[in-house]
């Protein structure tokens, strides 16, 4: 069975454990989904970013804009589970080259840097 989707439906009405994600890198925009229930580990969301985005030859760090606008990093397991299961409707993240000052993403709210990879457990802001 062939079936079309027009622009306004989303993943959201097909798939309740399915989540949108929008990244961001540079004037580059990327859009995939994930589970919400079961997103795996930073380690793989971390590759599958730099994959996509065709930057596999940098570190970068990787944030997102919580419910209320702010950006919080993304650099461990549990950081990257409460991105995901508190996305609604959208994960929206946000990918810098790593040891720069983040743009303002998130209504300007947030200027931290963060030393943020695969190998970083904590945040430093």
């Amino acid at each position: 069975m062939n079936r079309s989707f027009n622009k306004s439906q989303t993943l959201r009405y097909f798939d309740c454990s399915a989540v949108e994600v929008k990244s961001k890198f540079g004037a580059e925009f990327r859009r995939f989904s994930l589970d919400r229930y079961k997103p795996g580990k930073f380690e793989d969301f971390y590759k599958l970013i730099l994959h996509i985005h065709h930057i596999s030859s940098m570190e970068v760090m990787i944030g997102y804009a919580d419910v209320h606008g702010d950006l919080l990093p993304i650099n461990n397991d549990d950081n990257f589970f409460k991105a995901v299961s508190s996305a609604n409707p959208l994960l929206r993240v946000f990918i810098q080259r790593q040891g720069q000052r983040w743009e303002e993403h998130a209504g300007g709210k947030t200027t931290a840097m963060w030393p943020i990879g695969p190998s970083e457990e904590t945040a430093v802001t």
